[in-house]
């Protein structure tokens, strides 16, 4: 993910509109920054930040304050907007296709999907990006990631099914240590109803998924869209004939890919021999 990402304007005025309220509260009783902070548990940096809108602040900063203040709900009631606030607005955005969808397919061919990665899996490689995110960067980045994942403990079930190559598991990403986690992680949720894993093996002579990764959404109104990053690049398809392009594709890479079967099998051989 780019500079531009990990702050949109849709944020900034949520964080602005949070910030002002709670200096709104503060200047009643007339509590300077640092008095707040020390009331709270927070230093009066933190509090100036929250104030001036460059920083999301946490669900206990808002209820701490919310209490201190004596603003009867009205700061608690901006946690939801201030969670959401911590994410770039494209992963908010596919996020809530995700919410609507009852299938989603998704081929990724470099690294392990975002839904299932580990939290460790995730801050690796958000750390390795160049130019280099900062640590809160990578902090809030990681947190709209895992965030994204609550969609498996959602009802209604939806169907998964995830298309990986088989060097997504043995590029041992953040450290041997992280990829054992992650490939774990793959076998835990390969066991699940709803998940369906497949990895595509490297020395297959034919494969359909040489122009990149992409994801299909089939949302509960009947529509599907796609869904492909690549650089600079974030798109979403709806056209139909992109579309059908992105299903003919994903059918064909599913039967060239190991089935789910043979998938966990070829993942446990590697954990064994990592």
């Amino acid at each position: 993910m780019e500079p531009h990402d990990a702050v949109d304007e849709e944020s900034t005025l949520v964080l602005r509109m949070i910030g002002r309220t709670v200096k709104r509260w503060r200047d009643r009783l007339n509590m300077t920054q640092a008095e707040l902070g020390a009331a709270i548990g927070y230093s009066e940096e933190q509090v100036s930040s929250v104030e001036r809108g460059r920083r999301a602040p946490s669900a206990a900063f808002l209820e701490r304050a919310d209490e201190v203040l004596g603003a009867g709900g009205m700061i608690a009631a901006l946690c939801k907007e201030a969670e959401e606030a911590r994410f770039p607005k494209k992963v908010r955005d596919l996020a809530k296709l995700e919410d609507q969808a009852i299938e989603i397919c998704a081929y990724d061919n470099s690294v392990v999907n975002g839904l299932l990665q580990t939290q460790e899996y995730a801050k690796a490689l958000y750390g390795m990006r160049r130019p280099a995110f900062s640590e809160e960067e990578i902090e809030r980045l990681v947190a709209a990631r895992m965030a994204r994942q609550e969609i498996f403990h959602q009802q209604p079930a939806r169907v998964f099914t995830f298309i990986m190559e088989e060097v997504t598991l043995q590029r041992p990403l953040g450290g041997r240590m992280v990829m054992r986690k992650q490939l774990e992680h793959l076998l835990e949720f390969g066991q699940r109803r709803d998940v369906e894993i497949q990895v595509m093996p490297t020395n297959r002579e034919d494969h359909t998924g040489l122009a990149g990764a992409f994801k299909l959404l089939r949302l509960d109104n009947g529509e599907t869209v796609g869904h492909s990053e690549a650089h600079l690049i974030n798109r979403l398809f709806s056209h139909p004939k992109e579309i059908q392009l992105f299903e003919i594709r994903c059918g064909i890479i599913r039967a060239q890919a190991l089935t789910p079967r043979e998938s966990l099998a070829f993942i446990k051989k590697v954990l064994g021999e990592m």
